[in-house]
């Protein structure tokens, strides 16, 4: 939501307002916030921690991956991700599409049917979350190796 002033432009995300580069914490009156400057991710009271959140947990993650080129409804994608509480799905569900990564359509019909599919942008976050995941399956074999000489150093 924006917030005009006479000399600044703000945002408000979650309650707050933040300035177009409060992250950065370079002011850029001059120019929409769209098209500013990367944030700080570093910077504690960067918004765009909330989207790394909600992108990177771990049931973010794994909705992410399953529902890359496909639809489901909700029952589908639990049985999918596998270990999902209905609970962290919903939640993780509700963070994805309000950050735009996730499309929510309900179809008015008893019982209700609800299908969730990625957002044009939500193909391009879960691009490169599966390549981070395919990293880290391709190489889990060298990351097992320091788990074990980690554990062999803890009980010696």
């Amino acid at each position: 939501m924006t917030v005009e002033s006479a000399t600044k432009r703000k945002y408000e995300h979650k309650g707050k307002c933040y300035e177009e580069e409060a992250c950065t914490g370079r002011p850029r009156i001059d120019r929409p916030f769209r098209e500013a400057a990367r944030g700080d991710l570093l910077d504690p009271g960067c918004p765009t921690r909330d989207v790394l959140k909600h992108v990177t947990s771990r049931w973010g993650v794994l909705v992410l991956i399953a529902l890359e080129g496909e639809t489901y409804r909700f029952s589908d994608l639990r049985r999918k991700v596998g270990g999902v509480s209905e609970r962290m799905l919903a939640q993780t569900l509700q963070w994805l599409e309000t950050d735009g990564f996730v499309s929510r359509r309900a179809y008015p019909v008893m019982p209700p049917h609800v299908e969730y599919r990625l957002t044009p942008l939500g193909d391009e976050v879960a691009e490169r979350v599966r390549l981070l995941a395919d990293w880290i399956e391709t190489n889990f074999p060298r990351i097992a190796k320091h788990w074990e000489a980690a554990s062999k150093k803890r009980t010696t």
